[in-house]
C-alpha cells in the first residue's frame, strides 16, 4: 500500500477546479465579499453598524459573513466596498494565459 497523496495543482480559482458554471464571476464576488468581511473585521464593526454603513438589514450582513455572495451581484459588492471608503479601479490589460481572467487585488 502506497502512502502517496494524490496532489493536483489548483487554478487559483476553486470554483473553476469544481468546473461550477459561471466560475470566473463566483470568483469575482467571493473576492469582493471576502474583502468587504476584511475591512468590517479590521474596524471590529458589529454587523449591526456594518449594516448601518452598507445600508442594509442586519441579517444581509449575516448573509455575507456566512459567504453566500451568490445572492449579491458583482455591482452591488462593488457598492458595499465604496460604502466601507475603498475606491475601486477596473483595469483592462492584455492577458499574459491567453485567455481573459477577472480577478481583485486589494491594496
Amino acid at each position: 500500500m502506497s502512502d502517496e497523496i494524490a496532489v493536483e495543482r489548483s487554478s487559483g480559482n476553486v470554483f473553476e477546479d469544481l468546473e461550477l458554471p459561471e466560475a470566473g464571476e463566483l470568483f469575482l464576488k467571493a473576492s469582493l465579499g471576502f474583502e468587504v468581511f476584511q475591512i468590517i473585521g479590521r474596524r471590529k464593526l458589529t454587523q449591526a453598524e456594518a449594516a448601518e454603513i452598507l445600508g442594509v438589514q442586519q441579517p444581509e450582513i449575516s448573509r455575507l459573513k456566512r459567504g453566500k455572495f451568490n445572492h449579491y451581484s458583482v455591482e452591488r459588492l462593488m457598492t458595499f466596498l465604496t460604502r466601507l471608503n475603498r475606491d475601486i479601479e477596473i483595469r483592462i490589460i492584455p492577458s499574459e494565459s491567453g485567455e481573459g481572467q477577472r480577478r481583485v487585488v486589494a491594496v
